[in-house]
């Protein structure tokens, strides 16, 4: 199963709100998910971005692979510094 760390569109007509959500790669984007991991609110002003860091490096560590957004915001949160530092820990 390919497991991908990746965005969940909520809200209303144009006042989007997204979760950021680990999911089997074959479902659909706003369909059934494994774990939630995280907020992102981009109408607020500044942007709200919410992420728990412990369960996102957790599925990094165990193989998740991040979608294209969902990398810059996990870049923006610092997960990603934390994930490499882990790694080259190793």
């Amino acid at each position: 199963m390919a497991v991908r760390i990746r965005l969940k569109r909520m809200g209303a007509h144009k006042k989007p709100f997204y979760r950021v959500v680990v999911s089997d790669s074959r479902s659909p984007r706003d369909g059934r998910f494994i774990e939630e991991i995280g907020t992102y609110n981009p109408v607020a002003q500044p942007a709200q971005l919410n992420i728990d860091e412990e369960k996102a490096l957790k599925w990094l560590q165990n193989g998740a692979q991040a979608s294209d957004t969902a990398r810059s915001l996990l870049s923006k949160a610092g997960v990603l510094k934390k994930f490499h530092e882990l790694k080259q820990g190793k």
